[in-house]
């Protein structure tokens, strides 16, 4: 048989179940974890990475150039382009970015200097009836605005010809043919002469010399 129900129990028994509700949620708040922290540890692993990153692409720099200079085993070769006036300003330009490149030719680092002189002052002095000092010294390649220069420098001293002429840019009515040249210029640069004519051949210095009103073949 059920007695009568104290109101002061009841009273407690509700104060107790508030009290523990309280409890339940003050130890959920104290669980939450700050975002500072977190964010702190982000930051910090992303300058890790980017210290990491830049310290790999620096290796990769680091170990081209590395690679660069040990391939030029021969050492350091130059040689001397005679290009026609018309043609000095893209001829210069493949020169320039043949050079930055540390092109190797055979085990050696070639750097081209290309000068500017005139066809007929050219032929003069690479037949001998001038002196090459005028021309900047004996050239390993040649590049006049005409193939009839070639021809009169093959009459008139043939073995001053050390590779047949080739084309490298058209402009009426010239047609810029590269040939190398002979004497004195050892095999060396000789090859290294021929690969800048290939050189002169691709896309990015073909469009130097159609901008400089020269079309391409």
């Amino acid at each position: 048989m059920t007695g009568p129900i104290d109101p002061a129990a009841v009273a407690r028994a509700k104060n107790s179940s508030d009290t523990g509700t309280h409890r339940i949620v003050g130890k959920k708040q104290r669980r939450r974890v700050a975002k500072w922290p977190i964010a702190c540890l982000v930051l910090v692993a992303l300058a890790v990475l980017g210290w990491l990153g830049w310290g790999w692409a620096n290796g990769i720099v680091n170990n081209r150039a590395e690679a660069q200079a040990s391939a030029c085993t021969g050492g350091d070769t130059a040689i001397a382009v005679v290009v026609a006036p018309d043609a000095e300003r893209p001829a210069k330009a493949a020169a320039d970015r043949w050079n930055q490149a540390s092109t190797v030719v055979h085990g050696h680092c070639v750097r081209v200097d290309v000068r500017a002189a005139s066809s007929e002052r050219t032929l003069n002095a690479l037949a001998g009836r001038g002196s090459l000092d005028e021309i900047g010294g004996l050239p390993a390649a040649w590049m006049p605005d005409s193939s009839s220069w070639v021809t009169q420098l093959k009459t008139a001293k043939p073995g001053m010809i050390s590779s047949p002429p080739e084309p490298i840019a058209v402009g009426k009515p010239a047609d810029y043919p590269y040939v190398g040249i002979g004497g004195k210029i050892d095999d060396v640069q000789q090859r290294a002469a021929q690969s800048f004519r290939e050189f002169l051949k691709q896309p990015t210095q073909q469009t130097d010399f159609a901008d400089a009103g020269l079309s391409k073949r």
